[in-house]
């Protein structure tokens, strides 16, 4: 016998409220785990894994002379101390028991995950109910990639349909297809990402090949015609920050019913969630060249204004 949709429950890894840039309107967006792509230039790591993660802030740590409580609940030996008397996490050993982070008290040691059922998620949302009616924002789920929990994502959007509340969702769009097309009866709008149109290119920076991608885009605009899609594109330094790919893109939804499109400039902050991870972020010290994005701005938006509308959602 299932659950009761309100008690179906799933990972979350953050609940940002206030937001402007994920939908229209004021929104509150809800970070669910877990993401079959590994974009090189992900800003968020701590969604990667369905999994919740130990997470490490060695400027928050009190040092040992303070505090020993990690050191005293690790049953692995995984903690231990470094040459400024800071506890120092070993990878390897940890076995991922979650244990140090709730008896830290500064935080210094946090877990990016926790398991929330679909009642808890949409009544946070309900918090900021004044504000969505005033803006025309609402609720946005984001990840990692929603779709990795479909399950979960789409009773979260279902019972955020029942309390009145507007819907959107962020999407890699790499999901099997009829989980997409059901959490499309719920949404009102869908902010969809395509990184590169080349396969090969889309392969070498994330992992998957983008086939299923951009059939998925197809399936949901044929099966919701009336259901707003904006696309759009991280610029990346490198893979991405030049005419032909954007223009690529463009001509792939030009002809989409209730599209719109957006270039997201390539930021870096992210870099010091991986550290926190104890990872290397991958894309180094590369930075765009602000002169590029301006560029292709002013080169597309005339050609394809149709789908620049004055009013499209923006993320810097």
């Amino acid at each position: 016998m299932s659950l009761p949709i309100q008690k179906q429950s799933g990972i979350v890894f953050n609940i940002q409220n206030y937001s402007v840039h994920d939908g229209p309107g004021i929104r509150t967006v809800v970070f669910l785990n877990g993401c079959p792509l590994h974009c090189k230039w992900c800003s968020n790591p701590e969604s990667q894994h369905t999994a919740p993660q130990l997470a490490y802030n060695r400027s928050k740590c009190l040092t040992f002379d303070q505090c020993i409580r990690c050191m005293e609940v690790c049953s692995a030996g995984a903690i231990q101390k470094d040459a400024e008397n800071r506890a120092m996490i070993n990878r390897e050993t940890c076995t991922n028991c979650l244990l140090c982070a709730d008896v830290c008290p500064t935080q210094a040691l946090k877990v990016y995950g926790e398991t929330k059922s679909v009642d808890a998620v949409v009544t946070a949302v309900e918090q900021d109910g004044a504000f969505y009616s005033r803006s025309g924002g609402g609720m946005t789920l984001s990840g990692g990639e929603p779709m990795h929990q479909p399950e979960f994502a789409i009773a979260i959007l279902k019972e955020a349909r029942r309390r009145r509340i507007n819907t959107a969702m962020e999407t890699c769009g790499f999901c099997d297809t009829e989980d997409l097309l059901a959490a499309g009866e719920y949404l009102n709008n869908l902010l969809f990402d395509i990184k590169v149109m080349d396969p090969e290119v889309h392969k070498t920076v994330t992992g998957v090949s983008n086939q299923r991608i951009l059939s998925n885009l197809k399936a949901v605009r044929n099966a919701w015609p009336q259901l707003p899609i904006h696309v759009r594109t991280p610029v990346i330094p490198g893979v991405n920050d030049n005419p032909e790919a954007i223009r690529a893109i463009l001509d792939f939804i030009t002809d989409f019913d209730n599209a719109s499109y957006e270039m997201l400039p390539y930021h870096r902050m992210g870099a010091p969630k991986y550290t926190y991870l104890g990872r290397s972020y991958p894309m180094g010290e590369i930075k765009l060249d602000e002169a590029v994005m301006q560029s292709l701005m002013d080169m597309f938006k005339g050609e394809y204004a149709h789908l620049f509308p004055a009013a499209a959602p923006r993320k810097q």
